[in-house]
């Protein structure tokens, strides 16, 4: 198969099951967002991978230059050498890798929809948070997708890139979608809040997607197959969660819109 056909094929199969989820998440919005700030947002995602990687890159090689295998992740003095006894007390090193990357990702991600969407006048709502950040993520998991699917494909093990599109259809996309959500969720329940309550909540949904996006992680990377699929039952629950989540924001928003109505009649 041709380069340009492989590329093709790669983000085709990358980006049309994200799009299919984003179509989804958006019937969640009872007051749609302009399109194209939803465009921006998806291609400010997926610019976020080929940007991250080399930061995911200079982790392991600056700071944990040894076998990814390895527990200790060491072969020799680093910069982070003086505090391996302290680290390893919490984790093995092999975890503070898998942080890292997972903080990375969820940092690039928060940043492209902080700096396209999240300081514009369209970002009224609570819900438009969770929207936004949802968008950037499948974006994110678009190009990465495809990533994935393409050395399969190159290769011509067409069958391998089906069960690897649909497995992250269902696993990776959904993951990138509750982490960045996670965030928005948290943004959304502080949207009529104070500053301080703001970053508060902003730092305590940054810990849940981390939590979240290591676990995921580390499940897939130490399980075996069987367990994988737990691991996956548990990503779809955390939809159901977050569909929850969807309708309590939606209250705020009501009960915000009551006492104003409220406070504007007396």
């Amino acid at each position: 198969m041709a380069i340009a056909n492989t590329i093709a094929y790669s983000l085709i199969g990358g980006i049309i099951p994200a799009l299919i989820w984003l179509w989804f998440w958006l019937k969640e919005d009872h007051h749609p967002e302009p399109k194209r700030l939803i465009i921006y947002a998806f291609l400010a995602g997926m610019l976020m991978v080929p940007l991250v990687i080399p930061f995911q890159q200079y982790v392991q090689a600056t700071i944990f230059p040894g076998d990814i295998s390895s527990p200790s992740l060491f072969h020799g003095p680093t910069v982070f050498t003086p505090f391996v006894p302290l680290l390893t007390r919490l984790f093995p090193m092999q975890v503070w890798l898998i942080i890292l990357w997972a903080g990375l990702e969820e940092l690039f991600k928060f940043i492209a929809a902080y700096f396209v969407v999240l300081r514009r006048k369209d970002d009224n709502e609570p819900v438009d948070k969770i929207i936004y950040l949802i968008t950037v993520a499948l974006g994110f998991s678009a190009l990465e997708n495809a990533l994935f699917i393409f050395n399969p494909l190159f290769d011509g093990n067409y069958s391998l890139s089906f069960i690897t599109s649909n497995l992250r259809f269902v696993g990776a996309t959904l993951l990138h979608t509750i982490c960045s959500a996670s965030i928005g969720v948290a943004l959304g329940l502080a949207f009529y809040k104070s500053r301080l309550s703001k970053f508060l909540h902003l730092l305590g949904g940054f810990a849940v997607a981390l939590a979240l996006h290591t676990s995921f992680n580390l499940f897939i990377i130490n399980s075996k197959d069987e367990i994988n699929f737990a691991v996956f039952y548990f990503v779809w629950l955390s939809i159901i969660i977050l569909l929850l989540f969807f309708e309590k924001i939606k209250s705020v928003i009501n009960i915000n819109a009551a006492h104003s109505e409220k406070a504007s009649s007396q």
